[in-house]
């Protein structure tokens, strides 16, 4: 059974936002809110935390994981930035976008997708994942809290412990958020491609 947590979402009771952060150092999996819905978390060298956000998602080896991250400095070691996606993406972060770049040796293989050795980066602009992650002091390995079959992502932290208290750590109940996904948008290329429409303007990169 997950350990519930309600924190204010513009100021995150500090003691709270500690003991998620030593529970996610213990290897949990959390549910947390972004300014694009929820999503599962985990800290990037946790030994089941990818495999139990597939096995929630239903997703297969190709899923793209997104590494949130505090700011742009710790952005900046997990994937290659040429000058072009450098400047787009500083104008637009913190926001609801997720970039797919080249990673990094930083990041561990098994984290990146198994052909195009990439990954989803992402600064989201909300109080309470900049506390989780300046107290944690590196980035979480995340994935939108999307079920199989829904078309956005789930909004409320009460709704997502009564679902899914039974297949996660903690909880983390900051309030309602936005119901659209991040938009995303890859890189990976060389130039922009968005892949998916969400709360983010795409017309910067389309």
């Amino acid at each position: 059974m997950a350990t519930y947590f309600e924190v204010h979402p513009q100021d995150p009771q500090p003691r709270s936002i500690a003991q998620v952060v030593a529970m996610l150092r213990d290897d949990a999996l959390i549910a947390y809110p972004t300014d694009s819905g929820y999503a599962l978390g985990c800290v990037l060298d946790s030994h089941t935390g990818a495999d139990r956000i597939r096995a929630i998602r239903q997703l297969d080896d190709k899923h793209h994981f997104t590494l949130v991250c505090a700011d742009f400095a710790q952005l900046g070691h997990l994937v290659h930035l040429d000058n072009a996606p450098f400047r787009a993406i500083k104008a637009s972060t913190p926001g609801p976008y997720t970039f797919i770049l080249p990673a990094t040796k930083e990041v561990p293989r098994r984290l990146a997708h198994p052909k195009k050795k990439t990954v989803g980066v992402r600064i989201p602009d909300n109080a309470v994942v900049r506390a989780l992650l300046k107290e944690l002091g590196e980035p979480l390995l995340s994935s939108t809290l999307l079920l199989p079959g829904a078309d956005t992502p789930m909004t409320q932290g009460w709704r997502v412990n009564e679902e899914l208290d039974h297949l996660l750590d903690a909880v983390i109940d900051a309030g309602d958020t936005g119901s659209e996904p991040s938009t995303v948008v890859d890189w990976s290329g060389g130039m922009p491609e968005v892949v998916r429409v969400g709360a983010g303007d795409p017309a910067r990169f389309e």
